[in-house]
């Protein structure tokens, strides 16, 4: 079973950066497209980003540049470089297989955007 943690969460005024990582347990990482998501109070969990097992990147209009995901095979992270951060960037951010399958959510990393 796949074991997603997230973390570099935290409180960051607007316009400013944040860089999440995911590290995920288990040797089938590599041959995964994998996605970065996000839920804010109050609303669904919504797709952010993605990254094929080659590097290919797709991403939300809402966060399109502004957001850079990247991934390192060789340490099972990925991460998810954000700049410009505006207040409703503000959720709880998470990692997880694109599209999902039945990998379990981690606990997910909290960024707080406010002055």
């Amino acid at each position: 079973q796949v074991q997603l943690v997230e973390s570099g969460g935290g409180l960051v005024q607007p316009g400013g950066s944040l860089r999440l990582s995911c590290v995920a347990s288990g040797s089938i990482f590599s041959i995964n497209a994998m996605g970065w998501y996000r839920q804010a109070p109050g609303k669904q969990r919504e797709w952010v980003a993605r990254i094929t097992s080659g590097g290919l990147t797709n991403y939300a209009d809402s966060v399109k540049g502004r957001f850079t995901i990247s991934r390192d095979n060789a340490k099972n992270t990925v991460y998810l470089q954000m700049n410009s951060l505006k207040p409703e960037d503000t959720a709880v951010y998470y990692c997880n297989a694109f599209p999902r399958n039945n990998w379990p959510w981690g606990q997910g990393t909290q960024v707080t955007v406010s002055s």
